[in-house]
């Protein structure tokens, strides 16, 4: 009897998580653990294993139950030979074979790409950029990534690496960034950056769902803090309009979560910065299905394989 199931799994560098995902692509369960308690590589390793095996004991199932297991990694990753290049935001990764590693663990046929990529590819199959020919999706938390739908299709690129616009250059000089780059845009409104941020303006430190939920209720110094944030996103979505003139760009992740806020200032940004025939054609627009459009896109690929 053929295989009811699929893992989805989607690495960043705050949380790990894993869901079964039936035929039609809908969660059935989910496990959510901290990636920031594994300090080494092959303790992350053996969670993924340990994860993947206790979600289908959870879920009352068998490995024969599962057709295939696809994963979603916060950074560049060659598609072909499931190769993770490295991960800005997590140590110990660089040049890891890690398709092989769980192939071997687990004996299920294992599907990487980069985690903006099969947020992408979920919210144009089933989220805010279903029916658009060209758009672009970027994702906001511990980093920040981005994927690429031209002509109905996700691009990757000659080398898999596509879409980083985390790692879009804003200045000459500025801030150092994870990746090893300067002035790149994820240094400016990565989790990190912005906790640092409302810190200063605060006096203390706040967490990123209460700086939205301040925000949300009108507190001044939040709003000041999502504005700085939401202009340094719109002169990058600005190059983004500029270059690629998307029907839609589609924002995600735990950041988006600030809702009115960020997006007031990025939609008047781009429409101040970008270019006037390509801006008024574009849609900026919130993901559609939340922190589960990566486990969502991890399944496309277990199912369809890449």
């Amino acid at each position: 009897m053929a295989a009811k199931y699929v893992i989805g799994i989607d690495l960043g560098g705050t949380n790990l998580k894993i869901a079964v995902l039936d035929f039609r692509v809908k969660i059935r369960r989910k496990l959510i653990l901290s990636t920031r308690s594994f300090k080494k590589k092959e303790e992350l390793i053996r969670a993924l294993c340990l994860g993947i095996r206790e979600i289908v004991r959870q879920s009352g199932l068998t490995k024969a139950d599962i057709r295939a297991v696809g994963i979603g990694l916060p950074g560049p990753v060659d598609v072909e030979k499931g190769l993770v290049h490295f991960f800005p935001n997590i140590p110990g990764f660089k040049e890891v074979c890690l398709r092989g590693i769980l192939r071997k663990r687990l004996g299920l046929g294992i599907f990487l790409d980069n985690d903006a990529n099969l947020m992408c590819l979920a919210e144009h199959r089933f989220g805010a950029a279903k029916g658009s020919r060209n758009a672009f999706c970027i994702t906001l938390g511990t980093g920040v990534g981005g994927g690429l739908i031209i002509n109905g299709s996700l691009y990757r690129a000659r080398s898999f690496a596509a879409g980083e616009i985390g790692h879009l250059p804003l200045n000459e000089n500025g801030p150092r960034c994870n990746c090893g780059g300067i002035a790149c845009l994820e240094a400016y409104i990565g989790n990190n950056r912005i906790r640092s941020q409302a810190k200063k303006v605060f006096g203390h430190s706040i967490t990123l769902e209460e700086l939205s939920l301040l925000a949300k209720r009108g507190n001044k110094k939040a709003l000041r803090v999502w504005k700085v944030i939401g202009r340094h996103l719109g002169v990058a979505l600005s190059s983004i309009v500029n270059v690629l003139s998307p029907d839609i760009i589609v924002i995600g992740g735990g950041v988006a979560d600030a809702g009115r806020a960020l997006f007031k200032e990025t939609r008047r940004t781009v429409a101040a910065r970008a270019m006037p025939v390509q801006s008024r054609h574009v849609k900026i627009s919130p993901a559609l299905l939340g922190q589960d459009a990566g486990l969502i896109g991890a399944g496309i690929i277990a199912w369809q394989g890449n």
